[in-house]
């Protein structure tokens, strides 16, 4: 992580379980991602709500043939409560993500798949919700 993603190193996110359906990213509270406000700045939650998405969208991604690019487009987020502890994003659209994959992949056509990420709190409570948008793209073979 540190030498792909140094800003979430620092962070200290850490990708807790991935599967093809669902991947889980925890952000905890501490010094570097705090806000003036004694919880974690939004930008921190947005990278980990980002990650859980992203990690997704690269499993389903990596090493295909043709090769796939991938971008997010999009991004907006509902903010419910203030996040403080350890904050849990957990993302369930792999199956989503998966299907838009192969699909640029057997038309070379760009798609643009929105996935659902949940942030809870260590008490069960949601704290965020954020809806990434994500350009996938199969890279013609005469380009890759």
């Amino acid at each position: 992580m540190l030498a792909k993603l140094p800003m979430a190193y620092m962070a200290d996110l850490r990708v807790t379980a991935l599967t093809d359906e669902r991947a889980t990213v925890t952000i905890p509270y501490k010094y570097l991602n705090k806000n003036p406000f004694n919880s974690i700045y939004f930008a921190c939650l947005s990278m980990a709500a980002e990650l859980s998405t992203g990690v997704l969208c690269m499993m389903h991604t990596y090493k295909a043939d043709p090769v796939v690019s991938m971008l997010v487009v999009h991004m907006d987020a509902d903010f419910t409560k203030k996040a403080v502890g350890k904050i849990t994003f957990m993302c369930e659209d792999g199956r989503r993500i998966q299907q838009a994959a192969e699909q640029t992949k057997l038309t070379g056509e760009g798609i643009a798949i929105t996935a659902t990420t949940i942030g809870m709190d260590e008490q069960g409570d949601q704290v965020a919700e954020f809806r990434f948008t994500w350009s996938l793209k199969a890279k013609s073979k005469l380009l890759a």
